[in-house]
């Protein structure tokens, strides 16, 4: 990855952030939300923001298929708010990192808890 797509990746990922965070009036889109990455093509035309929801499967699920319904409006707020040559198509992913490294770190404090005496 060059240095410019890694410069763009950051920023589309701070403009969607900002953009979900304040303009998507979807209730749907509800728990903890983090857009945890953003991953354009080469060419630019495609991204794949990845996105991270605290909560139920329910809550995960609903969420993700409201913001892939609210991706036409968040690119048309992205092209508004980032100048480039061409706004690229998004695609919403969901990104279980955040849970995945939760559930190690309580895993981690688990095995690291004093035996207690008798």
């Amino acid at each position: 990855m060059t240095r410019r797509t890694e410069r763009i990746n950051e920023l589309l990922r701070e403009a969607i952030s900002e953009i979900v965070r304040h303009d998507v009036r979807d209730p749907r889109v509800g728990g903890l939300l983090s857009i945890t990455e953003v991953d354009v093509s080469p060419d630019l035309r495609q991204a794949k923001v990845f996105v991270s929801v605290m909560g139920s499967d329910a809550e995960k699920s609903d969420t993700v298929k409201a913001l892939r319904i609210a991706a036409g409006f968040v690119q048309r707020e992205l092209r508004r708010r980032v100048t480039l040559r061409r706004t690229p198509e998004l695609t919403f992913v969901p990104d279980e990192s955040m849970e995945e490294g939760a559930r190690i770190l309580t895993l981690l404090d688990e095995t690291h808890e004093p035996p207690e005496q008798s």
